[in-house]
């Protein structure tokens, strides 16, 4: 499997316009259909209320400029961006689970 990144971008909406001018700017900006970019997958896409959306992407390293330049392009208006580098944990913390019920189980059986 090819390397790949994943991004969390925060939508925040700009609060000066309501719900309506934002839909008609995405509209003109075509922003249903050119974001994300190709090549990007969507991992998840949530609401979050008096904020905006939070979108995460998995993508090819490479994929990032095109990401930014989308942004740029069509959300710039109605949305201020903030980007976060993310990855996924929960391999980790299983990992790191079972590691802490191992080291749980030795001290045990070494105090009987």
């Amino acid at each position: 499997m090819s390397e790949t990144v994943m991004l969390t971008v925060f939508l925040k909406h700009d609060q000066s316009k309501n719900l309506e001018q934002i839909q008609s700017h995405l509209a003109e900006q075509d922003w249903w259909r050119g974001f994300p970019p190709e090549g990007a997958e969507i991992l998840s896409w949530n609401v979050v209320m008096g904020i905006g959306q939070v979108v995460t992407l998995r993508m090819a390293p490479e994929i990032l400029p095109k990401v930014n330049v989308e942004l740029e392009r069509r959300a710039w208006g109605v949305f201020s961006t903030e980007f976060f580098p993310t990855y996924d944990f929960v391999p980790v913390r299983e990992r790191l689970t079972r590691e802490a019920e191992a080291a749980k189980a030795a001290t045990a059986t070494a105090q009987e």
